[in-house]
């Protein structure tokens, strides 16, 4: 609890991963890639509750092996390619409430995003408590090299044009004005707020600002080699 609200931390890992098999689970410098999120979690003095939703039950048994017990696993219409992290989080508002647990704040907590600093999941939850007149907060980190300002497409003639037509070309790096990617460190929304828009992107979101080294999202096997190297250059962070 934080200034009088409650929080809860939602950790989101299916089971059926097609661009890295496996990989909530696959070893990550000595433990399972989930293993790190829960570990930041647990860590937090901020939150009131954690749950790990999962279709999977290799998924839950590593949970609980780390210290999450899993009561269930997701209905099979939330296993799906279709069912989006929306559908996840208001099943498990609802499924708190019908326990009779109510939260005014949930924060998002991605396995595929573990490059957190020590201290990152508070900070979020104290500059939402903070300014309780916004919907919520988004980590969000610097774009690099894929700024929509190079960024280009093939057209229907198949020749190279803007990916977004209009935007002033910027040959360096240095000119382009400031480009941000809502990174997976955490998102953390209002619950009143995500059962009426059924989004955790409103106009009304504060940013949380991350370092380069954590602009990482583990989508397949290069994106997992560059994550497990940057720990290992920046464990003392984490």
């Amino acid at each position: 609890m934080y200034n009088g609200y409650r929080f809860l931390a939602v950790i989101t890992a299916r089971g059926g991963s097609k661009g890295l098999p496996g990989k909530n689970i696959r070893e990550l410098n000595g433990k399972p890639l989930l293993a790190w999120t829960i570990g930041q979690a647990k860590e937090s003095r901020l939150l009131d509750h954690i749950i790990l939703s999962t279709d999977s039950l290799d998924i839950a048994n590593v949970g609980e092996a780390y210290g999450l017990r899993v009561p269930e696993l997701r209905p099979g219409w939330m296993a799906t390619d279709s069912a989006s992290s929306i559908d996840v989080l208001e099943y498990v508002v609802k499924s708190e409430e019908k326990k009779g647990r109510a939260y005014d704040y949930l924060i998002l907590l991605e396995p595929t995003s573990p490059l957190r600093k020590k201290g990152d999941v508070d900070n979020i939850i104290r500059l939402a408590g903070d300014n309780p007149e916004m919907d919520g907060v988004i980590s969000v980190g610097e774009v690099q090299l894929e700024h929509p300002m190079i960024m280009k497409k093939i057209s229907e003639k198949g020749v190279i044009i803007p990916y977004i037509s209009g935007l002033p070309y910027a040959y360096q790096r240095q000119l382009h004005d400031q480009a941000l990617f809502p990174y997976g460190v955490g998102y953390l929304i209002k619950v009143s707020v995500l059962k009426k828009e059924h989004t955790i992107y409103t106009s009304n979101m504060l940013p949380y600002h991350i370092e380069r080294w954590q602009n990482y999202e583990i989508d397949d096997i290069y994106d997992f080699k560059c994550v497990e190297t940057i720990m290992q250059m920046e464990g003392d962070k984490l």
